[in-house]
């Protein structure tokens, strides 16, 4: 049932009032369709909006706003050390991660507590921890937003980069997941390179840990780090890590000896929150936004705040690190 002048402040995570012309929840793939038919004959802009994790509405949306709510986990193929998992567009994907872990199906614990849900997954190869979506990704199954036709993707299909896809490039708004199917293994394969888990876990008193005792680790740091965006407004990490050329990673150490980076292949990934907190805006607000005091990658909305006032403070700090270190920060959060 289409909703017209709706709210959608309670279906983005950093709580801008804003709102939409017109608001579809659909519930399978037919409903799905059908809205994309209607959306084309009243000529409409479209919208697909998952858990709102990752967006900033800088102003009102003036079209249809598509909220796919399929759900359902199966196990589609056990060859006993290795399974092949489905989960619908809909499902959340911290719930998602508990359930595998529940069942005793590991790859995904690293990516615990990541707000949003499993459709919206892919899109960006989330990460964290050291493990991205495409380390355990299989295959995933999407519309096409033209034809209404379903199309598979396998793993070389998605081109899959650092908080990247096809579907943020070439395929962008062309497609909308249903499904996505990960290659989970029933062995535990821990993956504790990144200090802060391992540091968590010898803080427990943990000798032999296990993945779910990782993915409480996580969950823990997770909540530590980073703001509920049920007390206060925000979409995680705002900025992507630059990646830089050695060369230019040599010229800023010897200006800047402390500088926190990690080789990536032939080049270098730099900190974005060092790199902001350095130009004094970690804890600082701009009107009703402001930088978290506890990371200075998240952005947050202190009450109130709209999506012009949070760009506006996203802008500023991106001018302030290139001014600073010649870098360029990219914004992770899509801006609507």
């Amino acid at each position: 049932m289409f909703v017209e002048n709706a709210p959608l402040q309670q279906r983005n995570t950093f709580g801008i009032a804003a709102k939409c012309q017109f608001l579809l929840e659909v519930h399978s793939e037919s409903e799905l369709v059908a809205a994309l038919n209607t959306a084309t004959v009243k000529n409409l802009p479209l919208l697909v909006l998952g858990g709102g994790s990752n967006i900033v509405f800088s102003h009102d949306y003036a079209g249809l706003v598509l909220c796919p709510m399929l759900k359902g986990i199966s196990c589609l193929a056990d060859q006993g050390q290795v399974v092949v998992i489905e989960a619908a567009a809909g499902e959340n994907w911290h719930m998602f991660v508990q359930y595998c872990l529940g069942k005793g199906w590991y790859g995904l614990e690293n990516l615990s507590l990541i707000p949003g849900t499993v459709g919206a997954s892919p899109i960006q190869n989330i990460g964290a921890y050291g493990v991205e979506i495409k380390d355990c990704f299989h295959s995933l199954r999407a519309i096409c937003r033209q034809t209404g036709q379903a199309r598979e993707f396998s793993l070389t299909d998605c081109q899959f980069g650092y908080r990247d896809s096809i579907f943020k490039r070439e395929l962008k708004d062309a497609y909308i997941i249903t499904h996505v199917r990960f290659t989970l293994s029933t062995i535990p394969v821990l993956k504790m390179q990144y200090g802060d888990i391992a540091q968590e876990i010898t803080q427990r008193g943990i000798s032999q840990p296990s993945p779910i005792d990782i993915a409480c680790a996580v969950v823990a740091i997770r909540q530590r780090k980073l703001p509920d965006p049920a007390v206060i407004g925000n979409a995680g990490s705002f900025f992507k890590n630059p990646v830089i050329s050695q060369s230019q990673f040599d010229d800023l150490k010897i200006q800047f000896p402390q500088i926190i980076a990690y080789p990536q292949g032939e080049r270098v990934k730099l900190a974005a929150g060092w790199l902001i907190e350095q130009t004094g805006w970690k804890g600082k607000s701009f009107g009703q936004a402001g930088v978290y005091e506890k990371q200075a990658l998240v952005l947050v909305n202190r009450g109130g705040a709209s999506g012009q006032e949070i760009m506006l403070l996203a802008q500023t700090i991106q001018q302030d690190v290139l001014s600073k270190f010649g870098v360029a920060l990219e914004i992770e959060a899509n801006i609507i």
